[in-house]
């Protein structure tokens, strides 16, 4: 048989209820939570009464300070506590990447970039870093030698080894 469809103002009817139903629910949450807390304050933190010694005073703020304390300790073990489980989801959270072996890489696309356009991207534009590679090296100066200060044009030197006479010249300078 066919589905019986319903008409746009019976939904909007429902939605209606729900909407003051759930209203309704949240208001008694409130109340209870509200109601609860009292409770607790009431248990927790007894009434002082103003008419005392000072010895009792003194009692109270000790009793005070103890529960301090000892709410502190908690609070420190707690902390230590959560951090250490934190820790340890992320240890176990890179166990299992590892363990799917499955790292999406992305595509690397080549970017052509200058020294300093570079240094720009990564510094931001705060920072004027210009890069002259050359500027940074050592400078050295080419001694002459000795040697080829005597030669002359090596053109002259290859004629006068050339021949007998030459290699004559080149054996005695050697030994």
């Amino acid at each position: 048989m066919a589905e019986k469809r319903i008409t746009l103002t019976r939904r909007n009817q429902l939605k209606s209820l729900l909407l003051q139903i759930g209203e309704a629910m949240l208001e008694e949450e409130a109340q209870e939570a509200a109601k609860e807390k009292s409770k607790y304050m009431k248990e927790q933190c007894p009434t002082i009464s103003g008419r005392g010694s000072m010895q009792e005073l003194q009692e109270l703020c000790r009793k005070l300070h103890k529960q301090m304390d000892l709410v502190d300790e908690e609070r420190y073990d707690m902390q230590l506590k959560v951090n250490k489980s934190n820790k340890e989801i992320d240890d176990l959270k890179l166990m299992v990447q590892d363990l799917n072996g499955k790292f999406k890489k992305p595509a690397l696309r080549k970017v052509r970039m200058s020294a300093d356009a570079m240094l720009a991207a990564l510094l931001g534009s705060k920072h004027k870093v210009s890069m002259d590679l050359r500027a940074n090296l050592k400078q050295v100066k080419k001694e002459v030698k000795e040697e080829e200060k005597q030669t002359g044009d090596w053109r002259k030197n290859i004629e006068d080894k050339a021949g007998m006479d030459g290699r004559k010249k080149m054996f005695e300078t050697e030994a």
